[in-house]
């Protein structure tokens, strides 16, 4: 459907002219010239094609067709000033529905704990939270912030603040290396099992650096790929194979022993974990009362 431009063009002053009574008056109310005040009120007329007002030299009174625009002008200016109202209400307190999008692994890992802590501590703040491993497109896909694990982001259009810093390690159960022997040189990674993650560009390479700057690119045999990184942990700590993820998703499992890093030699690819919205300007509170929560208790 299309709208008119200038639809509501002159309303307001129409509405002021009319409760002050006068065009000197209106004109002083808004700031404007009387001259200003009439010209916008004439075009005013001659849009809706009628005349809105009796004028004379001292007084001014609404015409049958004025009357019936004035009441629904009111009704209309009402209306906006209770939209405007509830967008400043939402301002000033947090509250309404935050959509996030999150990957699997951060979800359970960190994410859980932070939103229980938020959701008490803001009430009035909802959460729509899309937990998965398919990457996302913050605007066209209508999230508020994204939350993404990689080396560099690739949308220099978004914002984004990094919350954490982790890295890749390749992991093993015990029991594997116990069966299989621990490699020592990624070229070992040829003679095992490998548990790969389907999301990356290509899941069947790997790449290593010795702490002298030697590469090494390791085409390795997958013994399971998929696309969730949960999986891997599970298929890794029951003996499976070997897995090459992010630090922060095997912490638990690395404290515990169910899991150990080997090639621990070569350097570790770096991995950032960022908050990732629209833009600064205009944030809404409650985005911007999430952005500082997770920046507190996460950032150190």
């Amino acid at each position: 459907m299309a709208f008119n431009s200038e639809l509501l063009d002159g309303m307001v002053i129409f509405v002021e002219l009319i409760q002050a009574g006068s065009f000197t008056k209106s004109a002083q109310n808004m700031g404007h010239s009387t001259s200003y005040i009439s010209k916008k009120i004439n075009k005013l007329e001659s849009r809706l094609g009628v005349r809105l007002l009796n004028r004379t030299t001292r007084s001014i009174s609404l015409t049958h067709e004025g009357e019936i625009y004035f009441q629904q002008c009111l009704s209309i200016i009402s209306d906006a000033q209770q939209a405007e109202a509830c967008i400043h209400q939402q301002q000033q307190k947090p509250q309404g529905t935050l959509k996030i999008s999150c990957s699997t692994s951060f979800g359970l890992s960190h994410l859980r704990f932070v939103l229980t802590k938020f959701m008490k501590t803001y009430p009035e703040i909802n959460i729509e939270l899309d937990i998965s491993e398919k990457m996302v497109d913050v605007v066209a896909d209508g999230f508020d912030v994204v939350i993404r694990a990689t080396h560099t982001l690739q949308d220099s259009s978004l914002v984004s603040r990094k919350l954490l810093s982790s890295h890749g390690v390749t992991v093993a159960s015990p029991e594997y290396l116990k069966k299989f022997g621990t490699p020592s040189h990624p070229n070992d990674l040829v003679d095992h099992q490998f548990i790969a993650y389907s999301n990356i560009k290509n899941p069947t390479s790997l790449t290593y650096h010795s702490l002298q700057g030697d590469k090494f690119t390791v085409a390795v045999k997958n013994r399971m790929l998929t696309n969730s990184s949960i999986m891997e942990v599970q298929l890794a700590v029951a003996g499976l194979g070997i897995t090459s993820l992010p630090k922060f998703i095997v912490d638990e499992q690395l404290k515990t022993g169910q899991l150990v890093t080997i090639l621990d030699a070569y350097q570790r690819t770096e991995i950032n974990i960022y908050l990732v919205y629209a833009s600064r300007k205009h944030m809404a509170s409650k985005l911007r009362v999430f952005i500082d929560f997770m920046m507190q208790q996460l950032a150190s």
